[in-house]
């Protein structure tokens, strides 16, 4: 059997790190102001300071996917 890099927990939890960093863009977006109007919800609260917390938690939930360390099972040690 291979040794990879990352386990089957790892991928797990890199994909939810990227779906937490995915949801925090879609609350960054929204409508834009533009020459004919002004939209005063381009400065929400939801767009300046919870959307990039919520994607500065999902970076470092990645950071921590890349980390998280794989448990070595009895197999991989009797071969040693």
């Amino acid at each position: 059997m291979k040794n990879f890099a990352f386990t089957k927990i790892n991928y797990i939890l890199l994909i939810i790190g990227l779906a937490i960093i995915v949801v925090g863009f879609i609350l960054m977006s929204g409508d834009s102001t533009t020459e004919e109007a002004f939209n005063p919800d381009i400065f929400s609260d939801m767009r300046i300071k919870v959307a990039p917390m919520v994607c500065l938690f999902g970076f470092l939930f990645e950071i921590v996917a890349i980390l998280w360390p794989a448990k070595a099972d009895s197999s991989s040690k009797q071969n040693a």
